[in-house]
């Protein structure tokens, strides 16, 4: 049995993520793709085999035969377009940040509850093996208590894209910090209780380059670092975790969502430990998950509480560096 999956929008990453993904997810059927210009659906479908294409993403929500949709677009249309495909039925899986604030999430939420449908954020990234590795360790002990997490993602600037656009939603923080958020909030059981942040902004108004420090109600502290600030329109990029413990560390260079073969060391006392990961598709590992989760019941790995608990804490980040101010 396999869900029937719509596409709304055509931007980058369904292009090169999420599409491939899905063709590689077991209980997925790319369907429909939906565009602003029948001439950019129509070459969707030529490329990767839909069945049919729309001028429009009111006709793929009008469809009787889509199941759920991807949201690819940009972060500032989030809720219109969500809400829109909760009310015509349609499980959704919308591409991260979910929202522009803490406040549009819980709205969100709150609409897929009435229509009695499901909703979740698209982090690829938060389904891979590495990930769950990581939180065993962690929580194995194998290092202590965690007392301080470090997290960078700093990648290349850009001549022209939504990114740069403050009223899209765009900026390091919008785009790279929700990566670093979600990772602390992973291996942090814990609520944060003081954030401090500052940026560098750019003459359109949005944050170049963003770090802070998080200290959470059980001591824990986390610190992060991202950037859109490494050449223009390269693939150059920067990722860094460290996870700082009682008995020892964890040390990653591994990117967000990396796929093949990765690894990270584990310093316990006078022991290193390499730990190696074996990593599918991201992007089908999360297709699937909301598939399993239609179709059999799965609660969503990215659950509603976790995708409102991170928007509260960009809200935070946000707020501080006068973002909207």
């Amino acid at each position: 049995m396999k869900v029937k999956w719509g596409v709304m929008g055509t931007a980058n990453v369904a292009d090169w993520g999420t599409i491939p993904g899905m063709k590689q997810a077991e209980n997925c059927e790319i369907y429909a793709i939906a565009g602003r210009r029948m001439e950019k659906a129509e070459a969707y479908k030529e490329k990767f085999g839909f069945k049919v294409a729309y001028e429009g993403y009111d006709k793929l929500l009008q469809d009787p035969e889509v199941q759920a949709v991807y949201i690819p677009l940009p972060n500032d249309i989030h809720i219109q377009w969500v809400k829109a495909a909760l009310k015509a039925g349609k499980h959704v899986l919308c591409e991260k940040p979910l929202a522009m604030n803490a406040k549009e999430a819980e709205e969100m939420y709150a609409t897929a509850k009435e229509c009695g449908v499901i909703l979740m954020e698209a982090y690829a990234y938060l389904h891979s093996p590495y990930v769950k590795s990581l939180k065993e360790d962690v929580l194995s002990g194998i290092i202590g208590d965690v007392d301080y997490i470090e997290s960078a993602f700093i990648t290349q600037g850009y001549k022209e894209d939504f990114r740069l656009h403050k009223e899209l939603g765009g900026g390091a923080m919008y785009d790279l910090g929700c990566y670093c958020s979600t990772m602390i909030l992973t291996l942090v059981d814990s609520d944060p209780e003081f954030v401090k942040a500052s940026a560098e902004f750019s003459n359109l108004g949005v944050d170049l380059n963003t770090a802070g420090i998080i200290r959470f109600k059980n001591g824990t502290r986390a610190s992060f670092n991202v950037g859109m600030i490494l050449g223009t329109n390269t693939n150059s990029r920067f990722d860094r975790l460290y996870i700082h413990g009682t008995k020892g560390s964890i040390r990653s260079d591994v990117e967000y969502n990396q796929q093949g073969d990765v690894s990270y060391k584990i310093y316990a006392g006078d022991e290193v430990i390499e730990r190696k990961v074996s990593v599918p598709n991201n992007y089908a590992l999360e297709v699937d998950q909301l598939s399993r989760c239609i179709l059999y019941g799965e609660a969503p790995h990215v659950s509603p509480e976790f995708s409102i608990k991170n928007m509260k804490l960009i809200d935070s980040v946000l707020n501080d560096i006068g973002f909207w101010s």
